[in-house]
């Protein structure tokens, strides 16, 4: 058969495609920190049999109504919310993701921000930075204890119960709130399924790790923050689409809560104008959940095996859409 062809929408090490150039033809934009411009993603995918994209890419029915050609997309993410999946079944094209190898890389993020922002590490290290430590006090910088307090886990799956296996270690008492129960993380972990309003009343740390859907969509609104602890610390690493960014803002100011440590945002990316700059009690991070060498690394091998294995193959490895070739 004539080789595939695979257009990749931003610079990746070339050394991850040699073991698969002899069965594919591939095409790349040629910037690695920039995003496709829309109108050059439009003009390409004409010719593609294959799409690698990332999260930053809008993938929508008008565009999948134009790419007559293309069969397959590979996304570079767990989530898929950039990418219109049903309009993708209805014309045939398969969507995959990239679920388990991000997994504990995640779970180590989210728990560092954690602790980062509990302790308040940013904030004392730039004190030093900004020549503002005169002397010791007993209570300056003063954070929060992490070990023993209970932590809210709302979204249990694989990346939560990395998370929750981490709050074991510390002695916390697990809270988690998902759309099913996970036996698993009870009988291992000793984690207490609750509905979602018992969870913001009762964790010393509330962890989002929702996907983004219609249901999911601003579910940290202001009656959620209302009902939390005014010592809670809110920490966000899944999408900044679940949280209503204008009640958190306020709930932060107000001192409805204590903190938040904030990896992802409704709209990215954000710079040093954005409200949450002006607080002193938020720690921010640039989307930066699965950003090590390997795991991204990792990330790439499986879109490439995922169009391997549909082209010459029985099919998609981690299909997200019900057509799978």
């Amino acid at each position: 058969m004539q080789k595939p062809t695979i257009y990749i929408t931003r610079k990746i090490p070339e050394h991850l495609l040699d073991p698969y150039r002899e069965r594919f033809h591939f095409r790349m934009y040629h910037e690695e920190r920039k995003p496709i411009p829309k109108d050059m993603l439009y003009e390409e995918v004409l010719e593609a049999d294959g799409l690698l994209c990332l999260l930053t890419e809008q993938i929508d029915e008008p565009f999948l109504r134009h790419a007559k050609h293309l069969k397959i997309i590979a996304n570079m993410a767990v989530g898929y919310d950039n990418i219109d999946v049903a309009a993708a079944e209805k014309y045939g094209i398969v969507v995959t993701n990239t679920p388990d190898v991000l997994t504990e890389t995640t779970a180590d993020l989210t728990f560092a921000l954690l602790m980062a922002t509990a302790r308040r590490l940013v904030q004392s290290s730039n004190l030093i930075y900004q020549n503002g430590w005169k002397e010791w006090s007993p209570f300056d910088m003063v954070g929060t204890d992490v070990y023993g307090k209970t932590i809210g886990i709302v979204g249990m799956g694989r990346i939560g119960t990395a998370v929750a296996r981490r709050a074991k270690g510390f002695d916390m008492d697990i809270l988690y709130h998902n759309r099913s129960r996970n036996q698993e993380v009870e009988e291992v972990l000793g984690a207490e399924y609750c509905s979602f309003e018992e969870l913001l009343e009762r964790a010393d740390f509330v962890v989002s790790l929702l996907p983004l859907t219609e249901k999911t969509a601003k579910k940290f609104n202001k009656e959620a923050f209302e009902r939390m602890k005014e010592t809670a610390i809110f920490i966000n690493v899944s999408r900044g689409g679940v949280v209503d960014e204008d009640a958190l803002y306020e709930a932060l100011k107000e001192g409805k809560i204590k903190a938040a440590g904030l990896d992802v945002f409704a709209k990215e990316p954000i710079d040093s104008s954005h409200p949450f700059t002006k607080l002193d009690n938020v720690l921010l991070t640039p989307h930066i959940g699965s950003s090590t060498k390997e795991t991204r690394e990792k990330m790439l091998t499986l879109c490439l095996d995922n169009l391997d294995n549909y082209f010459y193959g029985d099919g998609a490895l981690t299909p997200v859409t019900k057509n799978k070739k």
